[in-house]
């Protein structure tokens, strides 16, 4: 049985087809798009993590329901912590903006310190014991303005409190006291942003401790979404 045979084909070169690349021109808006649309994604991301820090702070300071009014003196605009060196009572070197991440009570004073300065360090133990279970979202820091060694009888009072030596000029450009008052005789808020934003009035006694109080439970709460225990707790913790 034959097989049948396929009809020739004519003897002509393959053809192909030849498709031209886009252009540079014709792929720019695209690229431009997806540039413009990384960058909104991004911006909306850093929104979403600064919201709870904004909002926090636009509760405080702006929405003041039942036009409360405030004990401590807000500082405007808020003076964040210098980066100088420190030195701890062991002679160690230390960033002064390694304090940030706590609320702080700070007091300033000479090493002699005086009735002033032993009433503030009383009286900050005293508001960071009656903040309860918030108590490790604040410590309390006293920078020691010269040279001098500690006097013995104050180490009970320091227990648990941050001691730093800062030379007094520096401290003198960041804070500053209220009109007729020196540094001393105040207590300073610094937030765990590390912004000087609070001076309570010279002179703590039992009833300006009380509205105190009233200022660090307002700020405690109104930064609870955001805010974390941090070197007050792992100091507790520490055998």
């Amino acid at each position: 049985m034959s097989v049948p045979v396929p009809p020739s084909l004519p003897d002509e070169p393959l053809g192909l087809t030849v498709h031209s690349l886009p252009s540079v021109q014709a792929l720019a808006p695209a690229a431009a798009r997806r540039t413009w649309q990384g960058r909104v994604k991004m911006l909306v991301v850093m929104l979403i993590c600064a919201a709870p820090v904004v909002a926090s702070y636009f509760t405080y300071y702006v929405v003041r329901p039942e036009a409360r009014r405030n004990f401590g003196e807000l500082i405007n605009p808020q003076r964040p912590l210098p980066a100088l060196a420190a030195q701890d009572l062991q002679g160690q070197t230390q960033n002064l903006q390694s304090l940030n991440g706590q609320w702080l009570l700070l007091s300033v004073a000479p090493a002699a310190c005086e009735t002033a300065c032993q009433n503030n360090l009383y009286w900050s133990r005293q508001l960071r014991e009656s903040m309860g279970k918030e108590m490790d979202r604040v410590d309390r820091v006293w920078l020691v303005s010269d040279a001098e060694p500690i006097q013995p009888k104050l180490q009970a009072a320091l227990q648990g409190a941050t001691v730093l030596r800062v030379p007094a000029a520096d401290l003198a450009a960041w804070l500053t006291p209220a009109a007729g008052r020196t540094l001393v005789e105040h207590i300073f808020v610094v937030d765990p942003l590390g912004n000087w934003m609070m001076r309570f009035p010279a002179g703590m006694d039992l009833a300006a401790a009380a509205k105190a109080k009233r200022d660090l439970d307002r700020l405690l709460r109104a930064s609870a979404s955001w805010d974390e225990p941090g070197r007050a707790a792992a100091k507790a913790q520490q055998p």
